[in-house]
């Protein structure tokens, strides 16, 4: 959530700030600004809504000045309005911050009874104003910062512009990613490598409890016991091209028909088709000692997590834990010596999945990180880290994210059956060919599009949705309600199919559609007895099934969507295309914004 950058130039900044904004849109946000120095003042642009409002008003009101720092809120504290969003600002310093101050209520009354006036409700603003009052006690900008930070609790990413310092910013992170860019006689500051691609590709990476004074010549970073330290430049993989939806009318639209090559890609890059092997990174651990697995994960990740669950006490005969990282930590669970903590996080950057990695390690277990941002904060401090080669994802609702998560961990499952001997190397290879399938696959199943776009139509209509899974089907009805909820605004819920007759049954009539995720396998007779009393009871039933699975039921069916044939243990990656359109489809229709819904942000980096 919320998207920093920071430009010490040669030239004016304003532009090249609002292109950093426009990069980091895809974070999700409801508010953004500008500051930069004019004749050593601190000059600002704020605007509600989305970034093209706050490129109007520079059009009419333009700013000068070749330092200055930007900002996308997505509203925690104050409602998201011009005079709460950022840069916050005193007359001497301009704040711009990701997270939470979780103590700024103390600090603001500590503050206004030393006489200082608020003008916001945001908790940024007591950073502001406290930095402020260092600042007019004579301290310089530098040791303003420290002491500023010495009374901060919570989680955050800074960046600080001072009144009357041309050559000067200062970035601090405690649990909030922030990244320093390297140019020639130009320095740069943001929330990610994407926003500082097109300045440039040389970046350091502030570790947890860094903070960096920042000058057009020099870095200079302290750690959160304010000592000099070094951290290494890195050669960033992100794009310097801005992204675009191309032909599609939303990003996720062109992510969703991504998903055949992106899933070839992250297939590609740890099997080989020639021996039907699956071949991961190099392991410091070996697989075949694990005794048991813990996976974590929030959101759209936590269902591929339910997923994996599945695939891996099933083939690899391992027991498994999953967690909602939110939950983990705070139960304390103890956890096996030597056991292997799973991480699933689209950005690398998501706070509660952070903070439960970290309690992992404390907890002697060997770390496995599934990230799409390599160079993110939980890819730096995992033992392993096993990417999805997804590339950005610009949409909030997760969907090429969601589907290489699910590919890396198939071959994980493969490789950690074969290294604990419960399959041979001829069912491995069997896997593997089915997994190499599955591009060709989806693709097919993108020939649907224009029918679920049909369906879509009845799906709009309805106040309440139901889908019903067995097996490994039954996270995708959950993703499936959640990506519903998430981008039309329609109350949904998944369910475990045989679950229908201990309540849930008591919601159907003929108002309610009910969406059936019924694969052509071992549990598919007894889904197809779930749907059974459905449709006893009035329950509109939209199967997507194989084509014999569809046709079992033929016109009795609302509608029927035929998902190419496929072995049971690849389906979940082809099952979940379709409740990725539908919820498209009926976001559309319903006119929501599609790529930013609301209240909802891309990186979630605060608990």
């Amino acid at each position: 959530m919320c998207g920093i950058i920071g430009i010490i130039a040669k030239e004016t900044v304003a532009a090249g700030l609002i292109e950093g904004l426009r990069r980091l849109e895809y974070r999700g946000y409801d508010s953004a600004g500008i500051a930069t120095l004019v004749d050593g003042r601190i000059e600002r642009r704020r605007a509600e809504g989305k970034l093209a409002n706050l490129a109007r008003r520079l059009d009419h009101e333009p700013v000068q000045g070749a330092i200055g720092i930007g900002h996308t809120r997505w509203a925690t504290h104050g409602l998201p309005t011009e005079t709460n969003a950022h840069p916050i600002a005193t007359d001497r310093v301009a704040v711009v911050h990701n997270g939470i101050i979780e103590n700024f209520q103390a600090l603001r009354s500590e503050l206004t009874a030393l006489g200082y006036v608020f003008q916001s409700d945001t908790d940024t603003e007591a950073v502001a104003i406290l930095a402020t009052y260092f600042l007019d006690r004579g301290l310089m900008p530098q040791e303003a910062v420290a002491q500023t930070l010495a009374r901060l609790e919570g989680a955050f990413a800074l960046a600080f512009l001072f009144a009357g310092e041309r050559d000067l910013l200062i970035g601090a992170r405690r649990g909030s990613p922030l990244a320093i860019g390297y140019g020639d006689g130009e320095m740069f500051l943001g929330s990610d490598a994407l926003a500082l691609a097109p300045l440039t590709r040389r970046i350091t990476y502030l570790e947890e409890g860094d903070w960096a004074v920042v000058t057009s010549s020099e870095v200079t970073i302290f750690d959160a016991e304010n000592r000099k330290v070094e951290r290494p430049i890195r050669e960033s993989a992100a794009s310097g091209a801005l992204i675009g939806k191309g032909n599609y009318r939303h990003f996720m639209q062109k992510e969703i028909f991504e998903q055949p090559a992106v899933i070839g890609d992250t297939i590609n890059a740890i099997v080989n088709p020639a021996t039907r092997t699956v071949h991961l990174p190099e392991l410091p651990f070996a697989l075949g000692d694990i005794e048991r697995v813990t996976v974590i994960a929030c959101g759209t990740s936590w269902h591929a997590a339910l997923v994996a669950k599945y695939w891996l006490e099933r083939t690899a005969r391992i027991a498994v834990e999953i967690d909602i990282a939110s939950e983990f930590r705070y139960r304390a669970p103890a956890m096996p010596r030597g056991g292997a903590a799973i991480f699933i996080s689209q950005s690398g950057e998501t706070a509660d999945t952070l903070a439960a990695l970290r309690y992992a390690r404390g907890q002697a277990q060997r770390i496995i990180a599934i990230v799409n941002q390599p160079e993110s904060s939980i890819a730096r401090e995992a033992d392993v880290i096993l990417p999805t080669l997804a590339g950005p994802e610009i949409g909030v609702a997760s969907t090429k994210a969601f589907t290489t998560q699910l590919a890396v961990l198939a071959g994980l499952t493969i490789a950690m059956a074969r290294a604990r001997g419960a399959i041979d190397y001829a069912r491995e290879a069997e896997l593997v060919g089915h997994l190499t399938e599955i591009p060709s696959r989806a693709a097919e199943v993108l020939n649907h599009d224009e029918r679920l776009r049909e369906i879509a139509q009845t799906i709009a209509e309805a106040r309440d949705v139901l889908y019903l899974g067995r097996g490994s089907a039954f996270p995708l009805a959950l993703e499936g309600a959640l990506k519903l909820k998430e981008i039309s605004y329609i109350h949904a819920e998944g369910y475990a199919a045989g679950e229908m007759k201990h309540g849930p049954i008591a919601l159907i009539d003929e108002s309610v559609p009910v969406i059936v995720l019924a694969p052509h396998d071992d549990l598919f007779e007894k889904t197809l007895g779930n749907v059974e009393e459905v449709m006893a009871r009035g329950g509109r039933i939209v199967m997507i099934s194989a084509k014999a699975g569809v046709a079992r039921l033929a016109d009795r069916l609302a509608y029927g969507i035929a998902v190419p044939d496929c072995d049971p243990f690849v389906a979940p990656l082809l099952y979940a295309i379709p409740v990725q359109l539908l919820a498209y489809h009926t976001a559309v229709i319903k006119g929501t914004d599609v790529d930013q819904p609301r209240n909802l942000a891309k990186s979630v980096t605060v608990e």
